[in-house]
C-alpha cells in the first residue's frame, strides 16, 4: 500500500512543503514570507500559514490522497526522540509556547489544522525539544537556572544516520558532533546516537544569520535595565535580529559571501567571526567526548558555504575528520518518521 504524506516546516520567513510517496518526494515547495507582514507573535501567524499551504495543496494533483501531515516539533516540554500524535494537550503547548516562542512552533499546529478536515493523523518527529542531556549538561552556574535541550533535533538526528552509514559504522557505535548551521546554530556532541549536549541555539553558542548567540552576562543586564528596551524588545533582538543581521543588515549568508567577493571587509569579519565562534563550540563538545570524536559533520543551509565550512574545517580538522552535507535533511526525516508509524514498525508516542 502507498502512503502520501505531507511534511511541514514553518521557519522564521518561510514554510517548506513536500508530499511524499513514501519516501520519495512527489512535490515541494518553499513559501517565502515577507517578516514585515507576519504578526509579531508567533501563534498569531497561525491561520495566515495555514492559509497559503492549503492553498498550494489544494492546487496539487493528489491533495485528496494523504494519508498523514506531518510537521516540524517544537519548542515542548522535554521529551523523547520519536514521532508523536498531535494531541489537545501538544496544541496548548504550542499556542502558549511553553519553552518559548520560535517558528518551529507551528509545524504541528499546522499538521493538525489540515489534518481533521481531511480525516487523518496529524505527527510531528523529533521536535526542538528532544532531551537526551547527561545529568552535568544540565548545570547552568546558579540554581534558579538550569541549561535545556533545544536544538535543531531532527537533521541532527538524521545527518547523524547518514554520516555513519557513510563511515561504514552504527551510529550507536561511534561518537560524533553535528553543527547545524541554519537561521540558529545548534553544536551536538552525539555519543553512540544519543545528544548529550548541545547548545540552546535561541540563546546560547555561536552567533548565526539573525540570532545573537552567548553574550556577555553583565552587560546584557545593563541594557534589559537601561529603560530603553522592554522585554519583548529584547527578546526579539536576541532571536530575530542579531547575528549577521544585526551587523550586516541581512540574514543571507550568499550575499555576505557576494560582499566578500567584492571586498566588504566588514562583511568579512563578521563571517570569520562566525566560523570562529563554531570552531570554538566544536572545541567544547569534543571536550564532552572525552576527545574520542570519530568524525565532525556540518550541515544545514549555510553549509552550502564553502568560504564558511573551509574556516570551520581549518580549526576543527584536529579533532576529527570533517564530513559536509549541505541543506537539509528535514523533509526527508519528518516524511520518514511518519511512514514508519503509518506502516506499523513504530508506534505514535502520546506527549
Amino acid at each position: 500500500m502507498s502512503f502520501w504524506i505531507l511534511a511541514i516546516n514553518p521557519g522564521s520567513t518561510s514554510t517548506k512543503l513536500a508530499i511524499f510517496d513514501g519516501t520519495s518526494q512527489f512535490a515541494a515547495e518553499t513559501l517565502r514570507h515577507d517578516p514585515s507582514e507576519l504578526a509579531p507573535v508567533i501563534a498569531d501567524q497561525l491561520d495566515q500559514r495555514t492559509a497559503l499551504v492549503k492553498q498550494w495543496l489544494d492546487a496539487n494533483p493528489v491533495a485528496g490522497k494523504i494519508n498523514a501531515v506531518v510537521g516540524r516539533g517544537g519548542l515542548l516540554k522535554p521529551i523523547s526522540s520519536g514521532t508523536y500524535t498531535v494531541n489537545d494537550a501538544m496544541v496548548e503547548d504550542l499556542h502558549q509556547g511553553v519553552q518559548g516562542q520560535h517558528a518551529s512552533n507551528l509545524g504541528g499546529l499546522i499538521a493538525r489544522k489540515l489534518a481533521e478536515p481531511l480525516g487523518v493523523p496529524a505527527y510531528i518527529v523529533d521536535p526542538v525539544a528532544v532531551d537526551e542531556f547527561i545529568p552535568e549538561a544540565r548545570i547552568s552556574g546558579i540554581p534558579e537556572i538550569s541549561r535545556r535541550s533545544l536544538s535543531h533535533a531532527l537533521n541532527i538526528k538524521a545527518v547523524a544516520h547518514r554520516a555513519a552509514r557513510d563511515l561504514g559504522q552504527e551510529l550507536a557505535d561511534i561518537n560524533m558532533i553535528v553543527v547545524h548551521l541554519g537561521g540558529g546554530i545548534s553544536v551536538a556532541p552525539l555519543q553512540g546516537g544519543r545528544m548529550v549536549d548541545v547548545n540552546n541555539a535561541n540563546e546560547a553558542g555561536p552567533f548565526s544569520p539573525e540570532r545573537t548567540g552567548g553574550l556577555p552576562v553583565g552587560d546584557v543586564v545593563k541594557m534589559a535595565y537601561s529603560g530603553e528596551y522592554t522585554e519583548k524588545e529584547m527578546l526579539t533582538m536576541i532571536t530575530r535580529q542579531g547575528g549577521l543581521l544585526a551587523y550586516l543588515g541581512t540574514n543571507d549568508g550568499q550575499e555576505v559571501a557576494g560582499r566578500i567577493a567584492d571586498g566588504d571587509e566588514q562583511a568579512e569579519l563578521v563571517f570569520k567571526a562566525m566560523a570562529y565562534q563554531v570552531a570554538k563550540e566544536v572545541g567544547a563538545m569534543a571536550a564532552v567526548l572525552n576527545g574520542k570524536v570519530r568524525a565532525v559533520v556540518i550541515t544545514g543551509g549555510l553549509a552550502h558555504s564553502e568560504l564558511l565550512t573551509g574556516w570551520i574545517k581549518d580549526r576543527v580538522r584536529f579533532v576529527a575528520p570533517v564530513l559536509v552535507f549541505p541543506g537539509e535533511d528535514e523533509m526527508q526525516a519528518l516524511a520518514e518518521g511518519a511512514l514508519r508509524v503509518l506502516v506499523g514498525q513504530e508506534q505514535p508516542q502520546q506527549y
